[in-house]
């Protein structure tokens, strides 16, 4: 690369009048190089050239600052182009004297000279470079800035999330290097605070699809980042899509120009009045450049006072001066190097070594200069300047929010030290921060307390007449029709009763009663209570039928039948009752040891609520339940359904069977009807509709309360009626007596027996009548044809015939005379002897 004459003499010239001012000084110089864009596509040289000119005076007046030495600037104009860069960083390199570090501004040059600088071992500290590709360490490892990076938009971000309670968010970005890179970052830091991105879309040139997706997963805190002109295009789309509004919040970088939502653009197809509804209330972010706060820093400058004495040395309209905004930048940046290398010196002094010594081979005192530029902390005049662990500079973030078409300052974040200075005036359209997704109310169903009240009251009821019934039975076990019934069954009968009805109560609790710890126990007692009811309840009805049923439906002989209820021994039917009892006890106990019931939750599908409210209810229902449960209720269904069933055909074999012995049995065969047919019916009913509460408990509790008042109305009301209708009081010597009832009642029993014997052989005889009348039949064809035999054949043929047809039916003869009559008359019961009957009929 060639010079120009004219060139390389300014620039012995320059270094000639350096050195002619330190001799006179008595200072030794430390050159820095600097690449200041007076031009191109961001001429923020204009205004950073002379705020680093002024703070190098301030600087180098300064005694407490490098009292050995003297900062100089040898700079250049890169016109933020690489290429220009490329050249001079070649000039500042190879030409004397040595630059001890090196400053320049624009990203794109900032990558060229700090990718480069490390094979100098030299120091990098740009003042105007925000892209985030820069923060790479790996890449750039002695690159620093004074310029926040884009990425600092992110801590702001993440802290405002926490302020307002949002732990779900998503994003929307432009596929731009710039975009990416600071949307990489956010993910990393959200996820570091405990806070989730859903949904990230992104978008080259038409947000459409984006942003219809946005909608469908139901986003409600969006991240966008994009530029200006496809900021409208999104804004456009998201009021098309009703992305906006109480529900909504949006998050945008805040260099936009402010009315950016109003500029006409052919672009997009919605007028200046929709985008003004769909932009409204959203926050933007954006980096502060100059302290805010009127304090003085390090150069015992406000920010204020810098800004007029900028201007001044300026000399022209300062808003047309290009990087007006980064100057404070650069006048930090000359004051974070010269504290560094004050700093580097004192450190250097310890080790005999001195800052005049470095060089581009040493890496001794880069590595010096590089420790205390990474441990900078100063108040300057944009802020409090200090560096994080990528080099980037942390600054102040202005939060804003769109109020009515106007952005409104609503705070400033410190990062370096984690502090947000809020105003407390931002607004909300719904009155405060909508919810980061739509919120989840869990509640319980629980059972209607007046269908529980209802059904408890007649359980209660029940419990009661069954201790009436209890009492009444043990009152009066003296008396013999109640000691024809077997009052021992029937006592654990009324017990079954009322632990089956005690069962209601336990049934009928749920969280809206009972603690969460109660649960098992309530469904203990649920289980314990009903099955043990149960089986004390319907098993001694079961074990009476059980007996008659053994007793009178053999094909044996009448007497043996009456022998056999004679010789009833009420241990069998205790043993029985106790037999079924003992099984459900070992039953229910290996269950509740093996699998024990235990609250279960069932979910159910989320339900919007009437009124306009971001939230959806889950509904929510306890149960009792196991593992398996299943196999569970399949084995005690299954034995009590085989049992019901039995029950069932006993009582209809048994229905016309009498017996002294136990005189109440067709009421207990009714009992078992009525119970069976219910539980049948209920048990199914309730698995269909155990998630309605109220369905369930309704069909489950009446079907209890039914079954335990019909077994006891039909069982002891009838003995109440009798004993108080017919004054059956008194034991069976004073009832023998005084009234003879106990010999009324034999013989009422022996009335019912002959009653049934009549209407068998009124069966019998009956079927024999038909008999006859074939035999008759048989008689007068016979005949007949004897009478045609005479007519055709001479009498020699048959001498005998007419009295070999008339011996076989003589009416004369007893027998026939007592079964049969010319005239058809049927037999009467007092007209014929047993034995011939039995005789004949054989």
């Amino acid at each position: 690369m060639m010079m120009s004459p004219q060139l390389a003499m300014s620039l012995s010239l320059c270094v000639l009048t350096l050195l002619l001012c330190d001799a006179v000084s008595g200072k030794k110089a430390l050159h820095v190089g600097a690449l200041f864009p007076m031009s191109g596509g961001w001429p923020g040289g204009q205004a950073c050239h002379p705020a680093a000119q002024m703070a190098l005076e301030d600087v180098n007046n300064r005694r407490d600052i490098l009292p050995e030495y003297e900062l100089k600037l040898i700079h250049h104009d890169s016109q933020c182009d690489p290429g220009q860069a490329t050249r001079h960083l070649y000039e500042l390199l190879y030409n004397d004297p040595i630059k001890i570090m090196l400053m320049p501004g624009c990203s794109s040059v900032s990558t060229l000279v700090a990718e480069a600088a490390r094979m100098w071992h030299l120091i990098v500290l740009s003042y105007g470079s925000s892209s985030p590709a820069l923060s790479n360490r790996q890449r750039f490892p002695t690159f620093f800035r004074t310029h926040p990076s884009a990425t600092l938009h992110n801590p702001t971000r993440v802290q405002l999330f926490k302020k307002w309670g949002w732990t779900k968010i998503a994003t929307i970005q432009q596929t731009t290097e710039v975009f990416t890179s600071t949307l990489d970052d956010l993910e990393e830091r959200v996820k570091e605070a405990g806070i989730e991105i859903t949904f990230r879309q992104s978008f080259f040139s038409d947000p459409t699809v984006p942003v219809k997706n946005l909608k469908r997963q139901d986003a409600r805190i969006i991240v966008g980042l994009f530029y200006e002109t496809e900021a409208r295009k999104v804004f456009c789309e998201v009021y098309k899509e009703r992305l906006f509004g109480k529900k909504y919040v949006w998050f945008l970088i805040g260099w936009y120009a402010d009315n950016w939502f109003k500029t006409p653009d052919p672009a997009i197809n919605c007028t200046v009045e929709e985008m003004t509804w769909a932009v409204e209330g959203h926050v933007t972010t954006e980096i502060v450049m100059l302290n805010p706060e009127n304090t003085r820093g390090i150069s015992n400058m406000t920010s204020q006072e810098f800004m007029d004495k900028l201007q001044k040395r300026l000399g022209k309209d300062p808003e047309g001066v290009g990087g007006l905004q980064e100057a404070p930048l650069a006048y930090d940046a000359i004051w974070a190097l010269a504290l560094a290398l004050n700093k580097t010196a004192y450190e250097l002094s310890k080790k005999g070594l001195r800052l005049e010594d470095f060089n581009y081979n040493n890496d001794n005192i880069s590595r010096e200069i590089y420790k205390a530029m990474n441990s900078s902390s100063f108040d300057g005049v944009s802020g409090h300047v200090v560096f994080d662990a990528s080099g980037s500079r942390m600054a102040w973030t202005l939060i804003e929010q769109l109020q009515g078409g106007l952005y409104k300052k609503i705070g400033y974040y410190d990062s370096t030290k984690d502090n947000l200075s809020w105003y407390n005036n931002d607004k909300w359209i719904g009155g405060s921060p909508p919810a980061d997704h739509t919120k989840v109310t869990i509640t319980f169903r629980y059972v209607s307390q007046k269908l529980f009240i209802s059904v408890s009251v007649l359980a209660g009821l029940g419990i009661l007449l069954g201790f009436v019934c209890l009492s009444f039975n043990i009152y009066n076990s003296h008396v013999r029709y109640i000691q024809n019934s077997q009052p021992h069954l029937n006592d654990v009968t009324a017990a079954g009763c009322i632990l089956a009805l005690a069962a209601v109560f336990p049934l009928g609790l749920d969280g809206h009663h009972i603690k969460t710890w109660h649960f098992p126990l309530v469904c203990q007692a649920r289980l314990w209570l009903l099955g043990l009811g149960f089986s004390l309840a319907y098993g001694s009805m079961f074990t009476k039928i059980w007996w008659i049923h053994t007793a009178f439906t053999k094909k044996d002989d009448k007497k043996e039948r009456r022998k056999q209820s004679q010789t009833l021994e009420p241990w069998k039917l205790y043993s029985t009752v106790g037999l079924l009892l003992g099984l459900d006890v070992i039953t229910f106990g290996i269950w509740q040891i093996v699998d024990p019931l235990q609250r279960i939750i069932e979910e159910f599908t989320k339900e919007e609520p009437r009124e306009d409210l971001d939230v959806l209810i889950l509904p929510q229902l306890e149960h009792c339940s196991s593992v398996k449960m299943n196999t569970w209720l399949g084995i005690v269904y299954g034995s009590k359904g085989l049992l019901l069933l039995l029950g069932i055909f006993l009582a209809y074999e048994t229905k016309s069977v009498s017996t002294e012995k136990i005189n109440d049995h067709r009421a207990v065969g009714m009992a078992i009807y009525n119970v069976a047919v219910l539980c049948l019916i209920t048990a199914p009913v309730t698995m269909i509709l155990s998630s309605q509460q109220d369905a369930s408990f309704a069909f489950s509790s009446l079907a209890i309360v039914f079954s335990a008042y019909i077994t006891l109305v039909v069982l002891f009301v009838p003995k109440m009626r009798r004993l108080i209708t017919r004054g059956e009081w008194q034991s069976e010597q004073q009832d023998t007596l005084k009234t003879g009832s106990s010999t009324n009642n034999n013989e009422e029993e022996k009335s019912r027996l002959l009653e049934r014997e009549n209407q068998e052989l009124g069966r019998i005889i009956a079927e024999k009548e038909e008999r006859v009348m074939e035999l008759r039949q048989q008689l007068r064809s016979r005949r007949k044809q004897s009478v045609t035999a005479r007519e055709n054949c001479s009498d020699n043929h048959y001498p005998n015939s007419s009295g070999a047809v008339s011996s076989l039916y003589q009416p004369g003869l007893p027998l026939a005379r007592c079964l049969v009559a010319e005239g058809g008359d049927k037999l009467g019961r007092n007209s014929c002897d047993g034995s011939r009957v039995h005789l004949l009929y054989k």
